[in-house]
Parts: structure tokens; C-alpha cells; sequence
């Protein structure tokens, strides 16, 4: 409220100006292209595994860590894809929405990947959950009883599900690990920066965020299992056929370190899988995030990032990046032809 209400009496407001609806339409249009054509298009194979999964078959552990990172991507570009459609109609009506996503995946650890991921869900989580539980006010012990109750709690307002639950109890165990790490190293003086530090942190950070999303999408409790199971192993290793034919056309036997063949077929649907995700992957941890690309034009509330890209990704009102926009805009209305949903409309 007391960052919306200002912007309705500013009497500038109340008429049109076309850097609002160039830049709110620019915004638009990046959003609805993460969601009808990245989000939607890998979409159609986090489905099949979770299927799999819900009706108890086995799963070996590159399918389920395809089906798990499918997901993974799918539910970002979904999700702040919508967002930015929002941010983009409000700044086309001259207002400016907070912002709802900073690159949760590239966070160190995850405190800071609540601080990036559903930023707004987050904020009110903390003033009207965290704190008024007591937040850090009484001690160590009192902070992660109060951290695990808040995810708990955070998981039930997605849904009353078994999954939701444990999924925010998940969260709200990483969180209390994470700041008993962080004090641990402050006591012990260890170090906590450096390249390598940095890859290690990510990583692990990225790999507890793609095994709790498993519970969160999941029909039930044991199907998420199954997949977790198989994602650490427990169903060995597959290949296509047509994959595992091709690595012994060059020398390379896969039956000699492990892996088993697949004779099922599967082998198209097993490249598209995984170099979705590789470019969805590099999207979501290499390209420019939108208020980056928007950085001078004032893309949101709460803005957080000082970094603008260099050169022709840096946004401005110009003939190149106005053929851009018309590109991913006709892009992506020839992908709404199908019937899809937003994955957090029932949220």
C-alpha cells in the first residue's frame, strides 16, 4: 500500500506518456515470450516423467533428473514470465510494481534465493509471518523454530497438499542449515568467498532447489519419492538406444562403465530434453534478467541489481531493439495456438 498509493496521487499519472507504454510494452512482450514459447515448450517433458512416476514406474536416473530440471525451468520462465507481463501492462498505466524475481538461480545459498525468487510472496512471508513471530529477536533456537513454522505455513498457502507441506518444511530445514553454516563460519573464521566457493555454493543451492521443487510438483508423496530416489540413483542408469548406438559407433561402450541400454526407444525426446535444458539453463544463468536489460528505464520497485548489459542487450527505444520486440511478440503469438495454463493460477 505505501508503495502503490503514492504513484495513484502523482497527478503525472493520470495521462498518457509514451515512454511508459514503449517500455511497458517491451516489458510485456519478454514476459509472454518466456511463457508461451520457452516455459510451454519444455513443459511437455517435465509431464511425461511425473506421469511416470504417479502411476509407480520406474524411472532411471537421467529421466528423472530431465523430468526434475524440465520442471525446474518450466516453472521460472512460467512464473516470471507472467510477472513481467504484469510489471508491463501496470508501466504502460504509468505504474510501477514491485519486483518478483532477481535470478533466483544464481543465488549462493538460500537465503538468498528467497530474497530473488517470488520476491513479493517472500516480503509478506517475513512482515506478517517471520517478524511478528519474533523473527531473531530471542536467540538461535527461537529464529529457526520461527523460520520453520513461516515455510511451513508458506507451503500450506500454495495448496493443502502432503506435498506442499513438506516442501515448505523442506525450505524452512534448508534456511536453519544455511544460518547455522553461516554462524559456524563466522565462529570458525572459514572462508566464504573465491570462485570456488562461489560454483560449490550455487551449485549445492541449485540441487536442493531442483529436489524441492520434485514435492511441489508431484501428484503425491510417494511419486515425488520415487523421482528423489532415482535422481540419487537408485534405478541406475539408461540410455536410448538410438543414443547408446551412436556412442558405440565412436568406441564407447556404455554397458562397460554401468549404464544400461533402452530399447524402448525414447531417443528424440531424450535430445530435446536435455538440450532444453542446457539453453534454458544458459538463459536463466547467463543472459541479462529483465530489469538488467531495462536497468536505466526503471523497471520495477525494490530494484536490487546495479549491473546493466553492455551494448545492444542494454534496452532503448531504438529501430534495432524495436524489430527485436516485434520478432518475439510475433514469435509468440504463433504460439498461442494451443491451450495452456499458468502454473500458479491455482495458487
Amino acid at each position: 500500500h505505501k508503495e502503490m498509493m503514492p504513484q495513484f496521487a502523482d497527478p503525472r499519472n493520470y495521462k498518457p506518456w509514451m515512454v511508459n507504454i514503449v517500455v511497458g510494452l517491451s516489458i510485456f512482450g519478454v514476459g509472454l515470450f518466456k511463457k508461451v514459447v520457452l516455459a510451454d515448450n519444455i513443459a511437455v517433458y517435465a509431464r511425461p516423467v511425473f506421469a511416470a512416476a504417479g502411476q509407480g514406474e520406474s524411472i532411471d536416473f537421467l529421466q528423472a533428473w530431465g523430468g526434475a530440471l524440465a520442471y525446474t525451468f518450466q516453472l521460472y520462465f512460467d512464473f516470471s514470465g507472467y510477472s513481467d507481463m504484469a510489471i508491463g501492462l501496470s508501466r504502460i498505466f504509468g505504474v510501477v510494481l514491485p519486483l518478483n524475481f532477481n535470478s533466483p538461480y544464481k543465488a549462493e545459498n538460500i537465503i538468498d534465493f528467497w530474497r530473488r525468487w517470488h520476491m513479493t510472496l517472500s516480503r509478506f512471508l517475513r512482515d506478517y509471518l517471520y517478524i511478528p513471530l519474533g523473527g531473531n529477536r530471542h536467540g538461535s533456537v527461537a529464529r529457526y523454530r520461527n523460520l520453520a513454522l513461516t515455510m511451513l505455513l508458506g507451503g500450506i498457502w500454495h495448496g493443502a497438499g502432503w506435498t506442499y507441506v513438506f516442501w515448505g518444511a523442506l525450505h524452512g530445514f534448508y534456511l536453519i542449515v544455511n544460518y547455522a553454516w553461516q554462524a559456524l563460519c563466522k565462529l570458525w573464521h572459514l572462508p566464504t568467498s573465491g570462485r570456488g566457493y562461489k560454483f560449490l555454493a550455487q551449485s549445492i543451492t541449485f540441487i536442493a532447489v531442483v529436489v524441492a521443487w520434485v514435492f511441489f510438483r508431484a501428484e503425491d508423496f510417494g511419486s515425488a519419492a520415487l523421482i528423489v530416489k532415482a535422481m540419487f540413483g537408485a534405478n541406475g542408469v539408461e540410455l536410448p538406444l538410438a543414443i547408446a548406438s551412436k556412442l558405440q559407433s565412436l568406441g564407447l561402450d556404455v554397458t562397460v562403465v554401468g549404464i544400461a541400454i533402452d530399447y524402448q526407444g525414447g531417443g528424440a525426446a531424450f535430445v530435446n530434453t536435455w538440450l532444453l535444458i542446457l539453453a534454458l539453463g544458459g538463459i536463466a544463468f547467463f543472459w541479462p534478467n529483465t530489469q538488467e536489460l531495462f536497468l536505466r528505464y526503471n523497471p520495477g520497485l525494490g530494484l536490487t541489481t546495479e549491473k546493466e548489459p553492455r551494448g545492444l542487450l542494454a534496452w532503448r527505444p531504438s529501430y534495432g531493439h524495436a524489430l527485436a520486440l516485434g520478432g518475439i511478440l510475433c514469435i509468440s503469438f504463433l504460439s498461442l495456438s494451443r491451450v495452456t495454463e499458468f502454473l500458479y493460477f491455482q495458487f
